[in-house]
């Protein structure tokens, strides 16, 4: 029987590997509410102009960008959760 768990003092440097990860997390979910805020835009724009296709990118661009902060603000509990069902196999 193999029983391996996770190591956090195997490698040097996984302190500043956390650090990085949650900074591109915090980018990450920076950058998704610019891109809500500029498919808002666009969306409000194409509605105001009488212009459905631009109106229809920008509902799409909205629920884009409202996915992506989905997955950014829940990809450890995503991570976790699959952690834990990989145990129980």
């Amino acid at each position: 029987m193999i029983d391996i768990a996770p190591n956090t003092d195997g490698l040097p440097g996984i302190e500043q590997l956390r650090v990085i990860v949650g900074a591109a997390m915090t980018v990450g979910l920076i950058l998704a509410v610019l891109a809500l805020i500029i498919a808002a835009v666009v969306w409000g724009y194409g509605a105001n102009s009488s212009n459905p296709h631009l109106a229809s990118r920008g509902k799409l661009g909205v629920l884009v960008a409202c996915g992506a902060a989905i997955v950014c603000g829940a990809s450890v509990t995503l991570v976790n959760f699959f952690w834990t069902v990989g145990q129980s196999v």
